[in-house]
């Protein structure tokens, strides 16, 4: 499985919640305890250490370019499973 993670520019936010609606992974919510300096409540990612696979949905979906993926190289996931590192002849 692959590995990522998001990172949400929270002023910039409007709230608009597309990008929890289209998360395959659920792990993007609209904090409802906090506010941005425009007065919206911005989206913020639930688990960033386990569970974005990095699939970039929520990044297409934003009106506002508020978000940014990051993916885990794909030689670091490679070497972490050896018998994919392994060359096939």
């Amino acid at each position: 499985m692959t590995s990522g993670t998001i990172s949400i520019d929270q002023e910039r936010c409007k709230g608009c919640g597309l990008c929890p609606i289209v998360c395959p992974q659920h792990v993007i919510k609209i904090a409802e305890d906090q506010l941005n300096t425009k007065g919206y409540h911005p989206a913020q990612l639930i688990d960033p250490e386990h569970a974005c696979t990095g699939c970039a949905i929520c990044s297409l979906i934003c009106p506002d370019v508020c978000i940014t993926v990051f993916r885990e190289p794909h030689r670091a996931r490679m070497a972490a499973v050896p018998e994919l590192s392994k060359e096939v002849i």
